[in-house]
């Protein structure tokens, strides 16, 4: 089976670049930027062999993962453009539920729940599942943004700094075509939602409920200190929110985030 767009993202307009094996999806999206491509179209394999994640981390998608980066070119200031990744990890939760509905009713009360993690990851059972990385660049008077997600389908790293997991040892036994395909046309609706940052309040509320860690013990490293509190929103710039101690409201725009537990540890 190749990879193909959902029947609702070829009706919108998208268009389809697939590899049997590529260095970085979002590397290639990115450089057809630069060589002209306004999108919207999307870079998709298997087999990934030199992305990059979070804090420039290898993002190595073995055989049968999924790698997807979505390319739009915008009006939109860099700000909003950073809000989009939101709406992205709503289209991966919406996708992964769906292709998920013969495990879930196969496997009852044992079925995997999905969360997302503040800023782009998507958790099941406390572990990540997918992650998400942003990229924009200039191009004339517009922004090219990049939008890779990686999906864990049919293996998962080990020494991450969150423990990661596949949708296989979960028990969701899917290709990384059908999810592509379930995403591609998720992606439409929250891309339409977003609306170029327009829709982010109704993406804020829809990424709430279904927030990892939300209202718990949460520990912040940005690089050069630790942020301890409680995790008590996002604000309409998709900054976290953290309560301290002392109840101040500390707006946090980026860092590695460790909930309840993983907070104390994370925070020595």
């Amino acid at each position: 089976m190749g990879f193909a767009l959902g029947p609702r993202a070829s009706s919108a307009g998208y268009r389809l670049a697939a590899f049997d094996q590529i260095g970085s999806t979002n590397t290639e999206a990115i450089e057809r930027a630069r060589a002209g491509e306004r999108g919207p179209i999307w870079f998709v394999t298997t087999e990934q062999t030199a992305g990059r994640g979070r804090r420039q981390r290898a993002w190595i998608a073995p055989r049968g993962n999924l790698a997807a980066s979505i390319l739009e070119v915008m009006d939109v200031a860099p700000s909003v453009a950073a809000t989009i990744g939101f709406a992205a990890g709503l289209a991966e939760e919406a996708a992964l539920e769906k292709v998920s509905l013969e495990a879930a009713l196969r496997l009852g009360p044992n079925r995997p729940r999905y969360v997302l993690k503040w800023p782009n990851d998507v958790l099941a059972g406390g572990k990540k599942l997918v992650g998400i990385g942003l990229e924009a660049e200039a191009v004339g008077d517009r922004l090219a943004v990049v939008a890779g997600i990686g999906t864990n389908v049919v293996a998962a790293p080990e020494g991450t700094p969150t423990p990661a997991v596949s949708l296989a040892a979960l028990g969701v036994q899917i290709s990384a075509e059908e999810l592509f395909a379930a995403l591609s046309d998720a992606w439409v609706e929250f891309r339409g939602i977003w609306d170029n940052g327009r829709g982010f309040a109704e993406i804020r509320r829809l990424w709430l409920e279904r927030a990892a860690g939300l209202g718990e013990k949460v520990a912040i490293h940005t690089g050069t200190m630790t942020l301890e509190g409680i995790f008590d929103t996002i604000d309409d710039t998709g900054c976290l929110i953290v309560r301290t101690a002392e109840g101040l409201r500390v707006p946090v725009a980026a860092g590695e985030v460790f909930f309840g537990a993983a907070a104390s540890v994370g925070a020595a």
